[in-house]
């Protein structure tokens, strides 16, 4: 942990836990965790558990909150929407935790969404990229915020990349078809719009397939010059190895999940090498912050690759961002205190990812804006920067324009 936020965690303990005394020695402050810990989505989710564990056993390193040791109450959700809504309604209902960090399936988070919304029960977002995660309830009025890039700016970002930057017109979405592959599906094709075209090519497909071979060659035959995939670790990896096998070589684009470590294990390291990827963080041991996050969390989780570094970082980043606002509230972890605590943050959080300085507003429940995305690539099996100036420009923090 940064030795300044450490030291600040632990002055802010000390100088209110005299006024907290009875109720800090009473129990642990638990916190509600649901992610898909098993399954097909596995390799991120727990990246997504171990981010979020080594944030709390850092804090209570050095005092907890208020003298109350954090307490993460876990829930694997599997990646079925039916399992994610009773693990929340468990959690808010049963369990009564003071918030919830959770969500790494779109399709997931939504079954749930109206379970936090209706008991006013704060609910962060470390992963779960879809749109409506965060638009589903106006924010003036929703409890529900995100750390994770919304699908409106990768859609944004890639149609930026591929038609604005490299002058490529003929676009092939692939989308599987749960609610995170129609989103998808939806914000590329209403991007596509605004430059005066249409997808050449869509593919939809369900979990579960192990090749797109038929769709690689309807995608070729169309002349198509880039392909974007919206889906998951197991299918973003049938995708590139179809692509690879029918010989397709208009370049390959994705949001994070093609990252996954899973897609390089699963796929092989022919298939994934030169695809891109959208992505919030990237590798980078130049970085001392980002670096010493690593060495601790290999340490914690005693992983030899890691799944998902996005999905790591930002659950990590998305505890301490509720510490922040626990400290702003004075202990109050009512859904109304810590709303209105997040949306007027009054300290800026230095994290893994960025520094949060205002990252939400009453009017913008999402942190990530489209200035801190990154073109990452597959290289050699690492994920690297795209663009070289890219790497050149690694130790500048890109922060959240204040609206």
């Amino acid at each position: 942990m940064n030795i300044c936020r450490a030291n600040w965690i632990a002055r802010c303990s000390a100088a209110l836990l005299l006024t907290w005394c009875a109720v800090s020695q009473a129990q642990p402050l638990r916190v509600g965790l649901i992610g898909p810990f098993s399954g097909g989505s596995g390799d991120f989710g727990n990246s997504a558990r171990f981010g979020a564990e080594l944030a709390v056993k850092e804090i209570n390193a050095v005092g907890g909150f208020l003298g109350r040791p954090l307490e993460l109450v876990v829930r694997d959700d599997q990646a079925v929407p039916d399992v994610g809504r009773r693990a929340a309604e468990d959690l808010v209902l049963k369990e009564k935790v003071a918030f919830t960090i959770g969500f790494c399936n779109t399709g997931v988070a939504m079954k749930a969404l109206d379970v936090f919304q209706q008991n006013k029960h704060l609910l962060m977002v470390p992963c779960s990229q879809g749109t409506a995660v965060t638009t589903k309830y106006p924010p003036a009025e929703s409890y529900i915020f995100r750390i994770a890039p919304p699908d409106l700016l990768n859609a944004k970002f890639l149609i930026a990349e591929i038609v604005d930057r490299r002058k490529l017109s003929r676009v092939a979405i692939f989308a599987d078809q749960t609610g995170y592959g129609e989103g998808g599906l939806k914000d590329l094709t209403a991007e596509l719009e605004k430059r005066g075209l249409k997808p050449a090519y869509i593919a939809r497909f369900p979990l579960g397939v192990t090749s797109l071979h038929e769709q690689m060659r309807a995608a070729r035959d169309a002349g198509v010059e880039a392909i974007v995939a919206y889906t998951v670790g197991p299918e973003q990896a049938a995708a590139v190895k179809s692509r690879l096998e029918v010989g397709m070589n208009a370049p390959f684009f994705a949001p994070w999940p093609l990252s996954f470590g899973s897609v390089l294990e699963n796929a092989g390291a022919a298939a994934v090498e030169g695809t891109m990827m959208v992505q919030t963080i990237v590798q980078d041991n130049f970085n001392e912050r980002r670096a010493s996050f690593l060495a601790r969390y290999f340490k914690h989780s005693n992983e030899k690759r890691i799944g998902s570094l996005m999905a790591a970082a930002q659950a990590y980043d998305a505890v301490h961002l509720m510490l922040w606002a626990l400290f702003q509230t004075k202990g109050d972890y009512s859904g109304d205190a810590l709303k209105q605590a997040l949306e007027n943050l009054e300290r800026p959080y230095q994290g893994v990812v960025t520094t949060y300085s205002q990252p939400f507003t009453s009017a913008d429940h999402d942190a990530i804006a489209i200035n801190m995305l990154w073109l990452g690539a597959w290289r050699k099996g690492q994920i690297e920067y795209y663009y070289r100036e890219d790497a050149k420009r690694a130790g500048y923090v890109r922060r959240k324009e204040v609206r």
